[in-house]
């Protein structure tokens, strides 16, 4: 094409040209805007499975993510074992003397009245008052037993992986909060910046398509635009993971940069959220390690019951039958741990204070290597980057064709 015809189509098409950097940078904007939704939304699958339609990268991955998410936290910011060494069994009981008495009181008449009815109903007031006295006063000290077994058998008894990762599972939004909130600014620096290399990319389009109007250059350079603005934007978050001086000035991934302020965060949001006293309790309670913990309760209850009774355990093996008092003794055992969970928690304010796990990761994530640390929140993106990156560079390449054909009459 020679300088004549260039010029006269910029001269036809002045306007046009004019606002290619600007559509460029609104279709960067928006490529960019529509990857990071995707990254997190819809939460299920929405379309024709398998294949036709989508969901959110993050909620798919979900057991991965979490999977990530809790190695980073049990092997780099804070262990169960140490979690369990800052509570005192005997604070633990202290704290459920109250409840334990109205369990027990409870626990005592319901299985009386439902197993032994008339001997109970006969019983002067005195003695059932004794007999619930005598459990109420022995219930603590079995706390502090069964907190004292837990310590010494955490292994055994308590899954922390698996109790994060059934939470994060069983609740998708909190994991995306995680990634969402841990990396605000860089998910709106992502944004942005579809805006501005956009426009960048815009100037050379508009050269390019001044000088050579061909069909296939806008479309071209929309799939530039959402391909390169992505892979830009990545690249200046995570690169690079140790500070470079380059003259005056220290570059280092926008990430790194703020790994105090995102410890304070990231501390806050766990302990409030994944690893919180309620859920520590359910657990090891409801976890993996569920069952041994139960055969440690019903071992030490059985202890208890049998030493409270005593000498006058022929005594009552004579009134109500020996099959009857172990039915007894089995049911009172059941509601036991039934209710032991919900009565544990009443611990929620003192065993947060004792574990003090906010404090310990903000602490330790200071203390985390670039690369430990890029690991709370590079996984979002290293899921099916690749996918997202491509998404990005067709919808660049449509918005390349619309373009042509709205502004130029398709070209």
């Amino acid at each position: 094409m020679n300088l004549d015809i260039i010029v006269q189509n910029i001269i036809d098409n002045w306007w046009q040209l004019a606002l290619i950097p600007f559509v460029s940078a609104a279709v960067g904007y928006i490529t960019n805007l529509m990857a990071l939704k995707m990254m997190f939304k819809p939460m299920e699958f929405i379309g024709i499975p398998p294949y036709l339609g989508w969901q959110g990268i993050v909620p798919r991955k979900a057991a991965v993510m979490a999977g990530i998410a809790v190695d980073t936290m049990t092997t780099k910011l804070i262990k169960p074992e140490e979690i369990f060494e800052r509570l005192d069994p005997h604070r633990v009981a202290a704290e459920l003397e109250e409840p334990m008495r109205m369990m027990a009181d409870d626990i005592v008449y319901d299985v009386m009245a439902e197993h032994q009815p008339t001997l109970w109903a006969t019983l002067p007031d005195l003695a059932k008052q004794r007999v619930v006295k005598r459990v109420q006063r022995d219930s603590p000290a079995l706390i502090a037993e069964i907190m004292d077994k837990v310590r010494y058998n955490l292994d055994e008894m308590f899954d922390v992986k698996d109790m994060v990762i059934t939470s994060l599972m069983r609740d998708k939004e909190l994991l995306n909060r995680i990634f969402l909130d841990v990396g605000e600014p860089e998910f709106k620096f992502i944004a942005r910046s579809g805006a501005y290399f956009g426009f960048l990319f815009g100037m050379v389009q508009m050269i390019v398509y001044a000088v050579y109007p061909a069909s296939w250059v806008l479309p071209f350079f929309g799939l530039l635009v959402g391909y390169g603005t992505n892979w830009i934007a990545l690249k200046m978050i995570f690169e690079p993971k140790e500070p470079v001086r380059v003259g005056l000035i220290k570059i280092q991934g926008l990430f790194l940069k703020r790994q105090t302020e995102v410890a304070s965060h990231y501390g806050e949001l766990i302990a409030s959220e994944i690893l919180t006293p309620a859920n520590i309790i359910e657990g090891v309670f409801k976890g993996a390690g569920s069952d041994r913990l139960f055969k440690v309760i019903e071992r030490e209850v059985k202890r208890a019951v049998d030493e409270s009774i005593g000498v006058t355990m022929p005594m009552i093996a004579m009134t109500v039958g020996t099959k009857n008092y172990r039915r007894m003794k089995a049911s009172a055992i059941e509601r036991l741990v039934d209710r032991l969970p919900s009565t544990v928690k009443h611990i929620g304010t003192y065993a947060e204070d004792a574990m003090d796990i906010r404090n310990t990761i903000v602490e330790r994530m200071k203390l985390l290597t670039p690369t430990e640390f890029e690991r709370l929140l590079r996984p979002a993106f290293e899921q099916d980057e690749w996918l997202l990156i491509a998404v990005g560079a067709l919808l660049g390449m449509a918005a390349g064709f619309a373009q042509l054909v709205i502004m130029f009459g398709g070209g």
